[in-house]
C-alpha cells in the first residue's frame, strides 16, 4: 500500500485563485523540539505543523527518555536528528547515534558537529557507522570557527553551549532567521545568547532552562512561502499568501519581479495580482543558491520549474549540496529543455510546454517541485512516494484544492 497524488494539469492556464496560509517553519520547529532536552520543566508548542518530520522528531524524543541513544531506524531517515546530539550530550554527558539520514541529495558530512564537540571537551568514537560521544565531566566553553556556514551546526552547538561551563564563541555562524528565533526563545527561558542572526554568536553557559509556562510559537516557513509564490506566478491569476514574512524571501521576490511577475507585499502577506500575461512573457534569470540571505537551496527545484516556463536561457547553480540537481531528469521527461553541465550546474531553456508523467518524489523539496510541474503541465500526472512531500508540507493537496487545483490523494 502506498499513496500518490493525481493531478490534472492546467496546461499553462492561470486559473488558481484565493488565499493560502503558511504553516510554521519545519526548520525552526524541529530545532525547538530538540531544545526541550535543555529544560527542567515541560515545554509547550503552539501550532506545530502536522508533518511527518515533526512526528519522527517526537518519536526520537520519546526514545531519549529511556537512554541517551537515538533510535537508529528513525535517525537514519531524518537528517534533523543530528540536532538532538548537542542538547543530549550537554545534559547527559553522552550520546549515541547513527549517521543522520534524510533526503538523498548528496554527501552531508557531520564533521562540523564533531569538530565543535571535540573543542568543547567531548571524545568521539565511531564503530560500524555508529557514533558515540562522551563528556562525562560536562562540556566547557570554546571558540569554534565554522569553515562552512551551516545553520544546523550553528543551532546544534549553540544549544549545547547553553549548558556548558564558561563562554562559547561561534564564528562564521549562520544568519538564517530560524537561528535568531531559536536563540530568542531560549533567552526568554534563561539562556544567555548574544549575537544570534550575526556571524558571531556568544553563549554563556549556565543551568537548565525553565519554560515556566511559556509556549514556543514557530515563525512562518519561508520555504513554503517561496514555493507558494512560485506556484502563484506559474498558475494563479490572483493569489494571496498569508501568515508569512516577505522579508525572509526578499531575494526570491526581487528575482521574480525582475522576471516580470506582478507581486505586491504587506507586512505579513504576499500577493500576485492580475497575473494575466502568459508565462512565456516572463524572462529567465540566472540563479545561484547561497546561505541566507542568499537564494535558498530548498527553493532551487521549484525555481527550476519556473525557469522551464520563462523565456530565454537560464543557468541554475547549486552551491550547497552535491546531487541536488538529480531531479531534473524527471522534468526533462515531462518535456523540459534542461542540460546538466555538471553535478552543480544546469542550463534551462524556456518556455517549453510540459506534459503529464508518472513521477516518484526523490526528496521533500523536489517532490513539491514535481507538484508544481504537474500543475502547469498538460494532462494528468501521478506523483508517488508522497511521504517525502508530507515530511515538509501539511496536507498540501487539501490546501491546493482550495485554490482550484484538481489534485487528489490515492492509495494504490
Amino acid at each position: 500500500m502506498r499513496e500518490q497524488f493525481v493531478i490534472k494539469g492546467l496546461g499553462g492556464e492561470k486559473t488558481l485563485q484565493g488565499e493560502i496560509a503558511v504553516r510554521g517553519a519545519k526548520n525552526a520547529v524541529l530545532k525547538a523540539m530538540a531544545a526541550s532536552i535543555l529544560f527542567e520543566d515541560d515545554v509547550h508548542y503552539d501550532d506545530l505543523p502536522d508533518i511527518e518530520d515533526v512526528k519522527r522528531m517526537s518519536e526520537l524524543l520519546d526514545g531519549l527518555k529511556k537512554a541517551p541513544v537515538l533510535n537508529q531506524e528513525i535517525a537514519e531517515r531524518l537528517r534533523s536528528s543530528v540536532v538532538l546530539t548537542g542538547p543530549t550530550l550537554a545534559r547527559f554527558g553522552e550520546v549515541t547515534f547513527p549517521h543522520p539520514g534524510g533526503d538523498v541529495i548528496g554527501s552531508r558530512p557531520i564533521d562540523l558537529f564533531l569538530d565543535g564537540f571535540r573543542k568543547m571537551g567531548a571524545t568521539v568514537s565511531v564503530e560500524q557507522g555508529t557514533y558515540h560521544l562522551e563528556a562525562r565531566g560536562g562540556l566547557y566553553g570554546a571558540e569554534i570557527f565554522f569553515i562552512v556556514r551551516s545553520h544546523t551546526a550553528t543551532e546544534t552547538l549553540m544549544m549545547a553551549a547553553t549548558l556548558a561551563r564558561g563562554a562559547t564563541v561561534l564564528k562564521n555562524a549562520a544568519l538564517e532567521p530560524e537561528v535568531k528565533h531559536l536563540a530568542d526563545f531560549l533567552n526568554s527561558c534563561g539562556a544567555h545568547i548574544e549575537g544570534a542572526g550575526t556571524p558571531t554568536i556568544t553563549v554563556k553557559g549556565g543551568s537548565l532552562l525553565r519554560a515556566s509556562g511559556r509556549a514556543y510559537r514557530g515563525l512562518p516557513d519561508r520555504i513554503e512561502t517561496g514555493s507558494f509564490l512560485i506556484l502563484g506566478a506559474l498558475a494563479a491569476k490572483n493569489l494571496t499568501i498569508t501568515h508569512c514574512n516577505p522579508e525572509h524571501v526578499e531575494i526570491l521576490i526581487e528575482m521574480l519581479r525582475s522576471c516580470g511577475v506582478p507581486i505586491e507585499t504587506s507586512v505579513d502577506s504576499i500577493s500576485i495580482v492580475n497575473n494575466i500575461a502568459s508565462n512565456s512573457s516572463f524572462r529567465g534569470v540566472d540563479v545561484r543558491t547561497h546561505e541566507y540571505p542568499g537564494f535558498a537551496t530548498d527553493l532551487q527545484s521549484p525555481m527550476a520549474v519556473f525557469l522551464t516556463q520563462a523565456s530565454g536561457t537560464s543557468v541554475l547553480f547549486e552551491t550547497i549540496f552535491e546531487g541536488r540537481l538529480n531531479y531534473v531528469d524527471e522534468l526533462v521527461r515531462m518535456g523540459a529543455h534542461i542540460t546538466k553541465w555538471n553535478p552543480f550546474q544546469v542550463e534551462v531553456v524556456g518556455p517549453t510546454p510540459l506534459h503529464g508523467c508518472e513521477l516518484e518524489s526523490p526528496d521533500v523539496r523536489a517532490g513539491l517541485a514535481f507538484v508544481l510541474a504537474a500543475t502547469v503541465a498538460e494532462g494528468t500526472s501521478r506523483i508517488g512516494n508522497v511521504y517525502h512531500i508530507d515530511r515538509g508540507y501539511e496536507r498540501i493537496e487539501e490546501r491546493l484544492q482550495a485554490l482550484g487545483l484538481d489534485i487528489k490523494r490515492e492509495t494504490v
